[in-house]
């Protein structure tokens, strides 16, 4: 059995880890966000899907915050 590789990437905004797949491509992590998961086929592809899964969490805590926020005021 071949042994799988594993990148560190950065573009200067994220830094990125790469797993190869036994099905081909990377699983995608960050070491500075645990809840960042991913897949993509090419480094390119890492860096495009963890962006977006980036702005989904932000925008994701960012209406927890809001709601928590909110249900504090009525308590």
């Amino acid at each position: 059995m071949a042994r799988k590789r594993r990148y560190t990437v950065s573009d200067g905004k994220l830094v990125l880890v790469l797993d190869q797949a036994e099905e081909g491509g990377y699983v995608v992590t960050s070491p500075l966000d645990p809840e960042l998961i991913t897949e993509a086929e090419t480094v390119e592809e890492a860096f495009i899907n963890a962006h977006d899964a980036a702005l989904a969490l932000r925008r994701s805590r960012a209406r927890l915050l809001r709601q928590l926020t909110a249900s504090s005021r009525g308590a």
